[in-house]
């Protein structure tokens, strides 16, 4: 079982966001199970959730972990083909976000937008490295900084700028015969807490930064 994997399919996304599907998917994260079994914990007849388990498996979504004889009967034992999963913008290609169409360094759904892009270039990617049975090389880093100020925030934001585009204009090379091109991805934004968005978190506005230059695209092995 994979730790998390991406819905490209439209099909495959509309699947999983029926809730008793969602349901069921949950229930075989945590381990395989029969529709009898499972029929006990959703409050649903065997053969109802014998539907629903097909139409996952149509999708991908679960698949066969075993069998077992249970008096004249074989019960299949299904489970999850992932612990967890993301809907891409892909699966709606028609209206997915477009960073291209502007740029505002400072807008929370532009962030949003390169977000979803960046969901979409990473599954299609791992799609790729799957089918491929190759390596995929990426990185990641997260952390949390709590600023004394608005002031020490901007200072934040633009003491990185300069640093990532130094950085940028050090490594890039557009002329490498064999380089691979990476796309490089830098964000901000206030810690989400439970019953705790401020007014101050929703419009506060930082100083516009310098616009770091980024190399397009990711890196596959």
């Amino acid at each position: 079982m994979l730790d998390v994997t991406v819905i490209e399919d439209a099909a495959a996304a509309a699947v999983s966001l029926d809730p008793m599907r969602a349901r069921l998917l949950a229930e075989l994260a945590v381990g395989p199970a029969s529709a009898t079994m499972l029929a006990g914990r959703v409050g649903l007849p065997r053969q109802k959730v014998n539907y629903h388990l097909k139409a996952l498996e149509r999708h991908g979504l679960v698949e066969l972990a075993g069998e077992r004889r249970k008096g004249n009967v074989t019960e299949r034992l299904m489970r999850a083909t992932a612990a967890s999963y993301v809907i891409s913008p892909l699966a709606l290609a028609a209206v997915q976000p477009d960073p291209a169409r502007f740029r505002d360094q400072l807008s929370a759904r532009w962030l949003l937008a390169v977000a979803a892009r960046l969901v979409r270039d990473v599954g299609a990617l791992i799609t790729g490295a799957t089918k491929a049975r190759k390596r995929l090389a990426t990185y990641a880093l997260d952390g949390e900084v709590r600023f004394a100020s608005a002031a020490d925030r901007a200072a934040f934001v633009d003491e990185l700028t300069r640093g990532v585009s130094a950085l940028i204009a050090k490594y890039h090379d557009a002329h490498a015969e064999n380089g691979r091109d990476h796309r490089i991805v830098v964000a901000l934004h206030p810690t989400v807490k439970p019953d705790a968005v401020t007014s101050d978190d929703a419009d506060a506005r930082l100083p516009e930064p310098a616009s770091p230059t980024t190399s397009p695209s990711h890196a596959q092995e």
